[in-house]
């Protein structure tokens, strides 16, 4: 009794140290030692940072719904439009991740750094043209995006802001993506806790004009965000030049390296392709809703946003798995890259098949803590339950996809993307919108009909181990 007693209290020390270290950041070498444990130190502050990026899509949502369904719909359509801004930050993200996980797993730290300069010439350059067209067109591409003259008049200055900040959107993702593929994950998350509180605490003070804050109503959620963002963005800039985290920038870097920018962009290019198939499948989706009425994209846009609340926590153990493989096989050691993938996948499915028994569940008293309009609700319900019929599928998926994304293979999902969603997502959604009795129904039935076949393909592929071969 006494040596099991010592074990069991030896394993629980074992557990919240390891939590503890998470959290705290680690210098752990993750191509070495207990599988199980470099998952749980990377996933637990991946899974944290993306569940502060949930709770804020979530909070953000809450406010803006007290304004009414035209206001919902500019979120839920500017939103869409601004997809297109996070699959080029996702791209170069991914590319970043991919080379700097490489890199470490080298033990070249100085060629990560360079890797990391590189993506940060490349992301200021083209964010900031992005910002400047997105914020001039902002009321034109709410009309393209099918926005009554009501919802553009309501959500000009919101989405005019939005696209506008798209500078600190961008150096968001791609700073995060260098701390996750130099294994300083929990860098990352204290990033997007710091700039997510701040967007949290503005929120309603300046939709609402709390105190002496003006009451801007929808584009004070606008501002708040941007805001937050871009403290998030100096606070990042700031652990990257003064050392504290795997990967330090000199100025002695801050020149053009076309050799790597070549290799970096090749990478990205194919990365914000496959992300540009997925959000643009995404934004024709909107479009199809948006056929039937405000009240259904605003329907739409609370169901998959708190969808969102679940999905971006699992999105943070795939990122784990990524940074796993790229550090693996910078190291040489691909079976260990391999069970890392099958491992993540695992947890993966555990926790999204627990979220999927509450959403399908419980729809309507979850919707309802967003909105009350009697209009509204029933889309939401419908969206939220249907969705998360595909949860388990998207557990293995998202994992799939981003193991080759960390292997710096981001060609092969790119082409399950394009037959996935352009050939086989949209044509389904369309004819079960508007050739049977489902309507907006049919457009969220498509969604996980679409990610079931994505996801089993994903494995099939993985399964073949061509990815172990790509050098980057």
């Amino acid at each position: 009794m006494t040596d099991t007693s010592s074990v069991q209290t030896a394993s629980r020390t074992s557990y919240w140290s390891a939590i503890r270290e998470a959290l705290q950041g680690t210098h752990q070498d993750f191509t070495t030692g207990s599988l199980r444990r470099a998952i749980a130190l990377l996933a637990i502050p991946m899974v944290l940072e993306m569940f502060m990026e949930s709770l804020f899509a979530i909070v953000d949502v809450f406010w803006v719904a007290r304004l009414g369904a035209n206001a919902m719909a500019t979120v839920g359509l500017t939103e869409s439009v601004l997809m297109l801004v996070y699959c080029f930050a996702m791209g170069l993200s991914m590319a970043a991740t991919a080379m700097v996980a490489r890199r470490i797993g080298e033990k070249d730290h100085e060629g990560a750094a360079v890797a990391a300069t590189q993506a940060l010439f490349v992301g200021i350059i083209a964010s900031i043209v992005i910002a400047i067209i997105g914020g001039v067109t902002a009321p034109k591409l709410l009309e393209i995006m099918g926005a009554t003259p009501e919802v553009i008049a309501t959500g000009r200055s919101y989405a005019a802001i939005t696209m506008g900040s798209s500078v600190a959107v961008v150096l968001l993702f791609l700073n995060n993506g260098i701390f996750r593929g130099a294994g300083d994950a929990a860098i990352a998350m204290r990033v997007l806790w710091l700039s997510n509180i701040i967007n949290l605490i503005l929120d309603p003070l300046f939709i609402f004009g709390i105190g002496p804050f003006p009451e801007l109503g929808v584009t004070g959620a606008a501002v708040a965000t941007a805001t937050g963002r871009s403290i998030g963005v100096a606070y990042q800039l700031w652990i990257l030049f003064s050392g504290t985290g795997r990967v330090k920038l000199v100025a002695g870097q801050c020149q053009a390296n076309w050799k790597v920018m070549q290799r970096l962009s090749r990478v990205a290019l194919n990365g914000m392709f496959q992300y540009g198939v997925a959000q643009t499948s995404w934004l024709v989706l909107v479009r199809f809703v948006s056929s039937f009425g405000s009240a259904a994209v605003a329907g739409y846009t609370v169901g998959i946003r708190i969808f969102i609340f679940a999905i971006l926590p699992s999105w943070g153990l795939s990122s784990a798995a990524a940074t796993l493989v790229g550090q693996n096989l910078g190291a040489q050691k691909p079976d260990r890259a391999e069970r890392s993938v099958w491992l993540t996948g695992l947890y993966n499915m555990v926790f999204l098949g627990i979220v999927t028994i509450v959403f399908v569940a419980f729809p309507e008293p979850i919707i309802r803590l967003f909105t009350d309009d009697p209009a509204v609700i029933p889309f939401g319900v419908d969206c939220l339950r249907i969705i998360s019929y595909g949860n388990l599928a998207y557990a293995y998926g998202m994992v799939m996809v981003q193991s080759f994304n960390g292997a710096g293979d981001t060609f092969t999902p790119t082409v399950v993307n394009i037959f996935g969603y352009w050939l086989f997502q949209l044509p389904v959604a369309y004819w079960l919108a508007f050739h049977t009795s489902l309507g907006p129904k049919g457009v969220f039935a498509a969604i996980p009909i679409a990610e079931a076949a994505i996801a089993l393909v994903g494995v099939i592929l993985f399964r073949r181990g061509r990815w172990k071969g790509k050098q980057i």
